[in-house]
């Protein structure tokens, strides 16, 4: 899914340590001769350093440009040598020898697909600090963040697989018929204030609809990948029967527009 980069500046504004305000930002002429010097940068990577410049996501620190005509080997820089390593441009390090964050640069990720609705981001991968591992970690840079912050907030990768691997890409979606899918920075409270923990035990509210429906997950069992649509003043115990099914493909149904069944 294309990062919704409203929805990330909404997440980073509400999680604490991300970002430092708009003085740090870059201007467009310094990212673009960043580029020049270790590739295209990821979109939501750029928009991260037009907006914010630098900042952290939990404990890494994420690398910014160095200004006009400073050292390739400034340490914070993005442009800094031993960044970039054959396809891997490492772009946020955690303290005291800690786990490194890279970009895949020359793959596709599912924020990616090569359909125009993320072209040019990039997959990330965390290498361990100590063995030298690499794990896979989200889909774009946006990915990244939400994957950080929703790690943050003790909702592990998501509340079940579908949710968790759209956060990989975006936090969250917001669609031009209404539809709201939430990012980690929205879940807990969004289900807090309709009491789904105590109506719906074993479901989650994901999102709504911007019209007094909300959309609902299993949270365990073997169905996990289903949405059901159901009044938010009627949340019950029994989802599924109560509620009306809308897709078993949460990913592809928003690529899709989300249409919404009468």
């Amino acid at each position: 899914m294309r990062p919704d980069l409203t929805l990330l500046r909404e997440l980073i504004e509400a999680s604490p340590g991300f970002g430092r305000g708009r003085a740090g930002a870059v201007p467009e002429p310094l990212i673009r001769e960043a580029e020049a010097r270790v590739g295209p940068l990821p979109p939501s990577y750029r928009w991260w350093l037009a907006e914010y410049g630098h900042g952290r996501a939990g404990h890494a620190d994420i690398a910014t440009v160095g200004p006009a005509g400073s050292a390739d080997d400034m340490y914070e820089a993005v442009t800094a040598g031993w960044r970039l390593e054959g396809d891997r441009l490492c772009f946020a390090m955690e303290p005291d020898c800690g786990d490194g964050y890279h970009f895949v640069l020359g793959r596709t990720g599912e924020a990616g697909d090569g359909t125009g609705t993320g072209a040019g981001e990039y997959p990330v991968v965390r290498r361990d600090g100590t063995d030298g591992c690499e794990y896979p970690v989200a889909e774009s840079f946006a990915g990244f963040l939400t994957v950080r912050a929703a790690r943050s907030r003790g909702l592990r990768d998501g509340p079940n697989p579908a949710v968790a691997r759209l956060w990989r890409s975006t936090p969250g979606v917001l669609l031009d018929n209404g539809v709201h899918i939430y990012g980690p920075h929205l879940i807990q409270e969004r289900n807090e204030t309709f009491e789904v923990p105590r109506y719906a035990p074993g479901w989650v509210l994901v999102g709504d609809d911007s019209g007094g429906d909300g959309l609902l997950m299993r949270r365990h069992g073997r169905d996990r990948a289903c949405v059901h649509r159901l009044g938010l003043g009627a949340v019950r115990e029994d989802v599924a029967a109560e509620g009306r099914w809308v897709t078993d493909d949460l990913l592809g149904w928003l690529r899709a527009g989300a249409p919404l069944p009468g």
